[in-house]
């Protein structure tokens, strides 16, 4: 699949490539590797003798540790020569070999797995490699679990026929995904979406799950929690198929702090977006912002996914506040509440008809929320919710 992606315009940075090159007769990776394994991992010309490290290697988890020692930080310094001296418009493809062991999949905005069967990959590493079945299958069962990789996938591609229905698979997505995925990101521009309802996804929290590790990995220390919020978040609720996300921060300073980390990790801001519109007597369980009527305590800042293949809004708001409340009030309010939920659903279904005839799609809402906003903070008082 990166040899199709190199063809169509890609930049790829292979790390199995690299990984190679960093163990090559004469260099320092070498030099390691038959420090802690032996020269018996060489063969007669001096070059890696890799079946034979393999068989050391992946023996047991502390051989294997101290071999991702010594390769992992030596290709990462390969990586990083590569990547600085691609193109500043170059659409970038890292093929990674390791990517879920090395939990590096929520450093990259698009993660696309490439899945074939244990069967399969014994015969391909012992077709291609020289491996011997045993050592093969040692391999793969030090590996990631097939669970492990799909949690970490946007895009599963399987890979068990002819190369030619794979490379078909990678061209439209490279085509319909990738392209419009790294113009947009190019452009500083979200994804268009069109307010159309579907029904539920049991899907979504999985999804919601893997936009939450990629934020947490963009923000770090300046998010004080990521939540999957919006329908999506409630099962069994017909919604846009669109992931809502809240990013709660100490303050709107942090929030614009961000704003270049998550343009990288794939989440350009919407400036124009600013604000929740205000509810009167804004409440929180924060006793600072409870029974409020400031509108300042309703502003955000809001980032909207890149990605046509995964429509995401991200609203950054500000721990306490009673927009910050509220999100996270409404999704447990409609999870407890059933029949709230078919009361918003038949909302929702009017506001989308609505859109399709010229108007906005939450104006066509906010009257209903005025009211609802009152009834879900006196089921949150009656039930003592905590955010």
């Amino acid at each position: 699949m990166s040899a199709t992606f190199s063809e169509l315009g890609g930049i790829v940075i292979d790390g199995d490539v690299i990984s190679r090159e960093v163990v090559a007769p004469g260099t320092e990776g070498l030099a390691r590797l038959v420090e802690a394994f032996g020269a018996d991992i060489l063969l007669p010309d001096g070059a890696l003798n890799r079946p034979a490290l393999a068989a050391v290697a992946f023996s047991d988890d502390e051989r294997r540790k101290t071999l991702n020692g010594i390769v992992h930080p030596l290709v990462g310094r390969r990586r990083e020569e590569l990547i600085a001296a691609a193109p500043a418009d170059a659409v970038i493809v890292e093929d990674i070999p390791l990517l879920v062991e090395s939990q590096m999949a929520p450093m990259f905005p698009l993660v696309i797995i490439v899945h074939a069967d244990e069967d399969v990959r014994v015969a391909r590493l012992i077709e291609h490699r020289g491996f011997s079945e045993a050592d093969a299958r040692a391999r793969i069962a030090a590996q990631a679990t097939v669970e492990q990789r799909e949690a970490v996938a946007d895009v599963w591609l399987e890979n068990h026929g002819a190369p030619e229905e794979l490379r078909q698979r990678a061209v439209a997505l490279w085509n319909d995904r990738v392209l419009p995925f790294a113009r947009n990101l190019d452009a500083a521009t979200p994804a268009e979406v069109v307010p159309r309802l579907v029904p539920p996804d049991p899907s979504w929290p999985e999804q919601a799950q893997r936009v939450v590790n990629r934020l947490n990995t963009a923000c770090g220390h300046r998010a004080v929690r990521i939540d999957h919020i919006g329908s999506t978040a409630v099962p069994g609720l017909e919604a846009k198929d669109v992931i809502d996300v809240q990013v709660t921060v100490s303050s709107l300073e942090v929030a614009d702090e961000l704003t270049d980390a998550l343009l990288r990790a794939g989440y350009p801001r919407r400036e124009l977006i600013t604000a929740d519109i205000p509810k009167p007597d804004g409440r929180s369980t924060d006793s600072t912002f409870d029974h409020t009527d400031d509108p300042a305590l309703w502003r955000k800042r809001y980032h909207a996914s890149a990605d046509p293949g995964r429509p995401t809004n991200v609203h950054i708001r500000v721990q306490g506040w009673p927009n910050q409340q509220f999100a996270l009030l409404f999704r447990d309010w409609l999870r407890d509440q059933p029949d709230v939920c078919g009361e918003y659903l038949a909302v929702k279904r009017d506001a989308a008809a609505a859109h399709a005839a010229g108007a906005d799609y939450a104006d066509a809402k906010e009257p209903w929320f005025l009211d609802a906003y009152r009834r879900a903070w006196a089921w949150a008082d009656a039930t003592g919710w905590q955010s």
